[in-house]
């Protein structure tokens, strides 16, 4: 539909979701929000998507940050109720079932860069700068910037940047690990495929376990420890865990089922 402003590419089992508001950088409004989470509430544990990559219209922003235009007339239970929304759907990227790639195309700057910490690896055009401005405007991240920033960079640099107001380059992103990739924007794309296709090859169960563990509340701590061998010793005897081993030993590719 031509009103739509998530436009969603299907390339086989790969989906491209493509935020099109380039007349506003792409702000992410209450209609981007909606259509976000249709999709990841509708494709949520299904088979046939094996990957997702998210990115932005034109070529001077991923997602320039929330639509303020909206929050004028909003009292505290609604800002709060504002708020929590985003970080829901924001979890539904975050906990998706298959990797979801963030190509970043310029600014991602606060919503957006939520919108792409909330995805599982960020691929960064050359261009790509990066900051959590709400400061500028009396406020703090609302969709989860605070807490996805400081584990991703640190306590801190993530204060530095919240307190600031501040903006990183791509490249200093890069070395603080808020990034997986930078490159020319033109490559963005096939980059993220070529990651798709790699990880199409593993396991279904054991990716969809890796997400989940990393991104448990209990990460890091001794619950954390105890889920991760609990979850080995459930897949140790799924099939494709057969598979793998015995492919291994016969020095051949395995053939994994998500069984």
């Amino acid at each position: 539909m031509s009103d739509r402003l998530v436009i969603v590419d299907q390339d086989d089992q790969f989906f491209t979701l493509t935020i099109n508001r380039p007349e506003a950088l792409n702000a992410l409004n209450k209609q981007v929000f909606t259509e976000l989470e249709e999709f990841f509430l509708r494709r949520k544990g299904d088979g046939n998507v094996k990957g997702v990559i998210i990115t932005g219209a034109g070529d001077k922003a991923f997602v320039a940050g929330a639509d303020i235009k909206e929050f004028a007339s909003l009292d505290a239970a609604q800002g709060s109720a504002l708020s929590k929304r985003g970080q829901d759907i924001f979890f539904l990227i975050e906990r998706f079932h298959v990797p979801v790639i963030a190509c970043v195309n310029g600014f991602a700057l606060g919503g957006g860069c939520e919108l792409a910490m909330a995805c599982h690896m960020r691929i960064a055009a050359d261009s790509a700068r990066f900051g959590q401005p709400e400061v500028n405007l009396g406020l703090v991240p609302g969709y989860g910037g605070s807490q996805r920033l400081t584990a991703l960079v640190g306590k801190a640099k993530s204060l530095e940047m919240l307190l600031t107001g501040a903006m990183i380059n791509a490249e200093e992103a890069l070395r603080l690990g808020l990034v997986n990739y930078v490159i020319p924007q033109g490559e963005m794309i096939a980059k993220a495929m070529d990651l798709l296709r790699i990880t199409v090859t593993k396991a279904p169960l054991a990716i969809q376990e890796c997400i989940r563990l990393v991104h448990s509340p209990s990460c890091g701590s001794d619950e954390g420890y105890q889920d991760e061998y609990r979850t080995f010793g459930k897949l140790l005897v799924t099939r494709d865990a057969r598979e793998g081993a015995t492919a291994f030993a016969e020095k051949r590719k395995p053939t994994f089922t998500g069984n």
